[in-house]
This record gives C-alpha cells, sequence and structure tokens, in this order.
C-alpha cells in the first residue's frame, strides 16, 4: 500500500509540474519576445502534454533524490528505506522511468534505479517525503566554492552570478538556483538543493538574505543567456539562499542549478499507513 503511494509520488513528479513552476513560465512567456518567446511556448506545450499523456516530463528522469522526515514514534520507521527502495524499483518499470544509476567506476548499468535519501529526524509520527528527480545537465553544473571569510559578501555575490553565467545554456534555463552558505563543505550543497524545496517565488524569512535574491536574480536575468541559453530576458526563475553557521576560517557557498524541469513532490505517510499527497 505505501511502496504504491511512493510509486505514485514519482509518476506526480516525474509527469505534472508544479503550478509555481508553471506560473514562473507562463509570466516570463509574457515578457519574452521572438526565439526566447517560442523556447517558452515550447516548453508549456510539453508540459501539458506530458500531464495529460501521463509521460515523463524530459527523457532524463533523473537521480531519484527524496528528502525524508521521519517522525521518532512513527511505529514503522525500519521499513521505511525498504519502502522507498522497492517503489524506485517498481516506478522504473511501471512509469516507465530511466535506469539511470550506473557504477561509478565500471559504468555499468544493471538497469534500475536507487535511490539517495537525505533522513531528517523530527517530532511526531508521521513521515513526510519530497522526492526531487535531479537531471545531469543541471547537476552537472553544481558548484562549490570554498571562499576565504574576508572574501565578503560581494564575492560571495560575485561566485554565485560568475558560476550561472559560466553554466550558460548547459542546465536548461530557464533554471531554478538553491545556494547554500556556511557549514561545512558538504552540508553547504545539501543547503543548496534544499533551497530548491521552496516555491518560486517564496522569499527567504530574513529579509536581508531574501533582498539578496531578488539581488541575484536581477544580476543573473540581466546577463541575456535566456531560455534555453538562446538569449532574453529571462535565465532565472528564483534563486534561493539558505544558510547555516561556519567555521571563522571558512566561508563555503554550494550552488546547485536546476532546469526549467523543477520536478517535485511531496507525500505525508500517517502512523496507520494511509498517505496522501501534499
Amino acid at each position: 500500500m505505501v511502496e504504491s503511494g511512493i510509486v505514485e509520488l514519482i509518476r506526480r513528479a516525474e509527469t505534472i509540474l508544479p503550478d509555481d513552476v508553471i506560473v514562473a513560465l507562463e509570466k516570463a512567456v509574457r515578457i519574452e519576445e521572438g526565439i526566447p518567446k517560442i523556447q517558452l511556448e515550447t516548453i508549456l506545450e510539453n508540459i501539458k502534454i506530458a500531464r495529460e499523456s501521463n509521460r515523463p516530463i524530459c527523457q532524463d528522469t533523473g537521480i531519484q533524490f527524496f528528502f525524508i522526515k521521519t517522525g521518532v514514534d512513527f511505529p514503522y520507521l525500519s521499513e521505511v528505506q525498504k519502502w522507498v527502495y522497492n517503489a524506485v524499483r517498481k516506478a522504473t518499470f511501471e512509469i516507465p522511468i530511466r535506469p539511470n544509476n550506473v557504477d561509478s567506476i565500471t559504468g555499468e548499468n544493471l538497469g534500475l534505479n536507487t535511490p539517495i535519501i537525505n533522513w531528517e529526524l523530527i517530532s511526531g509520527d508521521k513521515v513526510f517525503i519530497t522526492v526531487l528527480p535531479k537531471g545531469a545537465g543541471s547537476e552537472n553544473m553544481s558548484v562549490l566554492r570554498m571562499l576565504q571569510p574576508n572574501d565578503g559578501l560581494e564575492n560571495v555575490k560575485k561566485t554565485i552570478i560568475e558560476s550561472v553565467i559560466k553554466a550558460g545554456g548547459n542546465p536548461c534555463p530557464p533554471t531554478i538556483i538553491g545556494v547554500g552558505i556556511g557549514g561545512t563543505s558538504d552540508l553547504a550543497l545539501l543547503l543548496g538543493k534544499k533551497a530548491l524545496l521552496r516555491s518560486i517565488g517564496e522569499r527567504h524569512p530574513n529579509p536581508e538574505i531574501a533582498s539578496l535574491e531578488e539581488e541575484l536574480i536581477d544580476a543573473i536575468n540581466e546577463s541575456g543567456i535566456g531560455p534555453m541559453g538562446l538569449g532574453g530576458k529571462t535565465t532565472v526563475l528564483d534563486v534561493h539562499i539558505e544558510t547555516t553557521y561556519r567555521h571563522p576560517a571558512s566561508l563555503p557557498v554550494g550552488i546547485i542549478i536546476q532546469c526549467w524541469a523543477h520536478r517535485k513532490a511531496t507525500m505525508v505517510i500517517q502512523p496507520d499507513l494511509k498517505w496522501e499527497f501534499i
């Protein structure tokens, strides 16, 4: 029962783009013209066809990345990982999704998908599962910069802007940028990926960080890279920043770029094993 729900969660993420992404793309269409406008209109048509035909939005169905928040009092806590692994393998054949997992050394593809899971323990007796399928074109543009503390905020901004401009059309813009600042090298990148879970247009609760997000959106869109790298006013749909404490001698900046196919879906599992999308 729960495994079938997780299969449907993956299907939902792969075939139905969230409303906030569609609204942002529709807004971008209204301000573009010429080739950039045609590109965005084609993207929106693709989204419509995928939803109506119940087929994946993109041929690169991505690495199945999961964020799982597990209540410490959930009675079946020890079963959650098994459910997710089994569901991903079922989804590979039932949806279907492309078997994207290969051995990192040999390159051998066993024809299955294996999820990557980020766990977080929370209070309560429910489990919240979010799947974020991540395609390679955008993931390959990820950047980690270990800045010096005296580099300051201006160099943080410069690093983000230059990294997105260098990526150009490779991550299939218009993109959503997740940025993690602080912590350690691995945590900065994870924060950047978590930042992608925020809805487009949802600003950080800290006004200073929210202002920085808006400043970066404007600066990157002024680059003229545009939809699919073919020029235009819309290179990014949004920039989300998450921060944490850091060592006084270190300033990590993790940058995660997500393509326009910003696929994500969330479900909650109750202690009686009933589930629903949220």
